[in-house]
């Protein structure tokens, strides 16, 4: 199964996967976060992170999120990249971690797309896309 790691700002990715826990009815196995704050030291972060990425490689490889690309948990995740293994996507939402859990059992590059898909198609101009003929 595909691991999934959440590198975020503070516990935003803690609470985006405590939400999945909700939607899907149970925690996801081999899906962790982990929060970078203001006070953290990133080499050390960057330490923790590769454990974690350790514990949650199967051999079939982890995907990791981050919330935004540029930013210290963004690097932080940039280093853990090794193409084919270790992928990941920036832009961090419940729609692209719902979407991103859902199916791990595939390719490492088929979870790529669906995060990414999760993303995309999870962002929509309410008044114009789904909400205009909805009773008010």
């Amino acid at each position: 199964m595909i691991g999934v790691l959440i590198v975020s700002h503070g516990e935003t990715g803690a609470d985006l996967l405590a939400t999945a826990t909700h939607v899907l009815g149970t925690a996801p196995p081999h899906a962790e976060a982990l929060g970078v704050t203001r006070d953290d030291d990133p080499e050390a972060v960057l330490g923790r992170a590769r454990a974690v990425l350790a514990r949650l490689d199967d051999g079939a490889g982890v995907l990791v999120l981050t919330d935004m690309f540029g930013a210290t948990p963004g690097n932080i995740a940039a280093r853990l990249l090794v193409d084919g293994h270790v992928e990941g996507v920036a832009g961090l939402s419940l729609p692209m971690l719902l979407r991103a859990l859902a199916h791990r059992d595939g390719t490492l590059g088929a979870s790529v797309q669906r995060a990414l898909s999760g993303g995309t198609d999870g962002v929509l101009h309410m008044n114009c896309d789904c909400c205009r003929d909805a009773d008010r």
